[in-house]
């Protein structure tokens, strides 16, 4: 008795959860979060820096980190020229390995000038950070507005090219 009785309670609760209705945020349905965090959906996105390091050097090709917080209004302001670029996800999808991140990492090869967002740093394959390529400020050397994006596709071309020609 007491077997068929949990057995009917365990049935209730079963038929119970499969018909509660499923949460709804008050701002509608969300997307899926993906690695691309906004900046080009289409693009294969590493998940960590050391993931990013070991794809950059198995594939010969550059790696792109891209730190961004996602409340800055600055990151997103570069973010929507970024992805809506085709120049820019072209090349990257073909020639770069790419990584956003919103937190710092241990490398502080990474933070040359300090730690700011939105920055965007090139390391090439012999996982050297190529500090050599910047973007048009003194304060903050590795940072990019929307106005930047021909520079910042330029400074990919030396990535592609300086790669080439020393390895």
């Amino acid at each position: 008795m007491v077997k068929s009785a949990l057995s009917v309670l365990l049935v209730l609760l079963a038929i119970s959860s499969t018909f509660a209705a499923k949460y709804i945020p008050k701002s509608g349905k969300r997307v899926p979060q993906t690695l691309s965090r906004g900046w080009g959906d289409q693009l294969i996105w590493a998940q960590t820096y050391e993931e990013g390091l070991y794809w950059s050097r198995s594939k010969n090709k550059p790696l792109l980190v891209i730190f961004h917080l996602e409340d800055c209004p600055h990151s997103q302001a570069l973010k929507k020229v970024f992805s809506e670029d085709n120049e820019v996800q072209k090349i990257l999808d073909e020639d770069f390995i790419v990584l956003n991140l919103v937190y710092e990492t241990t490398d502080k090869h990474l933070s040359p000038d300090g730690q700011y967002v939105p920055r965007l740093l090139f390391v090439d394959p012999s996982m050297t950070v190529r500090a050599d390529i910047t973007g048009r400020y003194a304060n903050r050397m590795y940072a990019y507005e929307p106005s930047d994006i021909k520079l910042l596709v330029s400074n990919m071309q030396k990535a592609k090219k300086l790669l080439k020609s020393e390895l």
